[in-house]
């Protein structure tokens, strides 16, 4: 649609009278055919009209783009060649599509097969599929009857210590403060009880005019050169990445897990003013003003990653960001979220990253599976279908959405910026549909298996709770300012 678009409007452009068959840069079922068959010869006026609402959507939808343009330009120049992504090991598809499409449909047919056979014997773990509906029941706590004892016990047996003989034993042992270097130099703080001071002062929400009146050792302006020079997110990363591995090779994570899976939720942070937010006004949290801090937990309970996102933004774009942001991340293969990350666009590179998403989904039995072919679909499961796959779609923007993943996973392009970037067009280009249509199979998979594992439910239950203890560890930690976020600057939290 694109060149012969592109010639009528060089044609207008050069004055120039257009043919009727300029008509070729309309899709199909287009609205302008009838309006333009209505039209007196010779009076191109109205197939002009055309010309500029089609440019206008081209431009929106990215199928038609500017050089040098933020808004316009091309997405696919910030992607690495072909030739590059071939040689990426990281990715989990193959270089030829037709590979790709043989083995989901080899996989996608079993799946609908024995579910179907479920759903005929009555054998869904928790559920049944009757007249085309599917009801599927939440999953029973499963939780010894002595656990909470145990936990008691455990909190009894525990000694009494001060959270800053923890730090600085910590830091002997692991060394963690050298993450902390001289923005300028790149020497590690010297200044060690001042460093541990200040990430204090952040880490309970107190602001470090508060912790210079708590401690004897430094002033407000000790403490605020510190964390000028020293203290910032990179550094955070690098800290915490130590601190991650550390734990990993404790004997007690062994009977958590491998590092093999992983959790991820935003938590909401309430700020003081409506100036200082990130957003106003958000359907979750009503008129609040806050934030939202977006962080992955692995099964062993470390916190690897951690990024602060709007309060009103979708969070499924963030999920791969994590993932992909050190080496803790990309141990994992199973990835743990609720039904904030449910977008097709997000599964489909998933898949293609190699990651296994498992949603708890609130609204599941409204879900509709996506086929390869409808006709072949088994009668129980037909008014599942929602829609047929475009294969041919897929195949043809096959080595674009190679080149998306390679880029993602080499550093150049976060996750989030690209699926955001797709999702943003006022009308989807031919890329987007097509990872769009991946992502249809994947989570057509997913949805399948959901429904007849019901270790898989359990796993992703264990997974989120993780997760949601992680969050209520930094609510009792966070006792300055009344929890809230005074400013987003380390400037402003003074």
């Amino acid at each position: 649609m694109a060149q012969p678009l592109i010639a009528a409007a060089k044609a207008i452009g050069q004055m120039q009278a257009l043919p009727s068959v300029a008509n070729s840069f309309l899709r199909p079922n287009s609205k302008w055919h009838r309006h333009l068959r209505a039209q007196d010869q010779g009076d191109n006026r109205l197939r002009e009209v055309a010309v500029m609402f089609h440019l206008r959507d081209a431009f929106r939808s990215g199928d038609i783009w500017l050089d040098h343009s933020r808004r316009y330009g091309d997405l696919k120049q910030v992607l690495v060649p072909l030739v590059t992504a071939q040689t990426n090991t990281r990715l989990a598809v193959p270089l030829d599509p037709q590979l790709w499409l043989t083995d989901r449909k080899a996989r996608l047919a079993d799946g609908l097969k024995r579910l179907a056979r479920a759903a005929r014997d009555g054998t869904i773990p928790h559920g049944s599929i009757e007249d085309g509906t599917l009801r599927i029941d939440r999953l029973t706590a499963d939780v010894p009857d002595n656990a909470e004892e145990l936990i008691l016990d455990l909190y009894r047996r525990m000694p009494p210590i001060r959270i800053t003989d923890i730090l600085l034993e910590v830091d002997a042992a692991l060394g963690f403060t050298e993450a902390f270097t001289h923005l300028r130099t790149g020497v590690p703080c010297n200044d060690q009880i001042g460093l541990l001071n200040v990430l204090l002062a952040e880490g309970l929400n107190l602001g470090l005019r508060k912790m210079a009146e708590a401690t004897n050792t430094h002033d407000y302006w000790q403490l605020s050169r510190l964390a000028r020079w020293h203290v910032e997110s990179e550094a955070m990363d690098r800290a915490l990445a130590t601190v991650v591995a550390a734990q990993a090779k404790l004997p007690m994570s062994r009977f958590w897990g491998i590092g093999s899976t992983a959790s991820s939720d935003g938590q909401f942070f309430p700020s003081a003013r409506q100036g200082e937010a990130m957003n106003m006004v958000n359907a979750k949290y009503g008129n609040e003003p806050g934030l939202k801090a977006y962080t992955h937990v692995n099964d062993h309970f470390a916190l690897f990653a951690s990024q602060m996102i709007p309060a009103t933004v979708s969070e499924a774009p963030y999920i791969l960001d994590g993932l992909m942001m050190n080496e803790a991340g990309r141990q994992v293969g199973e990835q743990y979220a609720d039904t904030a990350g449910f977008t097709d666009h997000l599964f489909g590179t998933s898949g293609i990253l190699g990651y296994q998403l498992v949603l708890r989904i609130r609204d599941l039995p409204s879900k509709r599976l996506y086929v390869f072919n409808p006709a072949e679909t088994p009668k129980d499961l037909r008014k599942l279908v929602g829609g047929k796959i475009r294969e041919e779609l897929i195949v043809a923007n096959w080595p674009d959405l190679f080149r998306c993943a390679a880029t993602m996973t080499a550093g150049k392009i976060k996750p989030s910026q690209l699926l955001r970037k797709l999702a943003s067009y006022p009308r989807q280009n031919d890329l987007a549909v097509a990872l769009r249509e991946v992502g249809r199979v994947e989570r057509t998979l997913f949805i399948i298996e959901w429904i007849l594992d019901t270790d898989m439910q359990r796993r992703a239950q264990i997974g989120l709770n993780k997760g949601e203890a992680h969050h209520a560890l930094k609510n009792a930690l966070r006792i300055g300012r009344q929890g809230e976020i005074r400013d987003r600057t380390s400037e402003g939290q003074h």
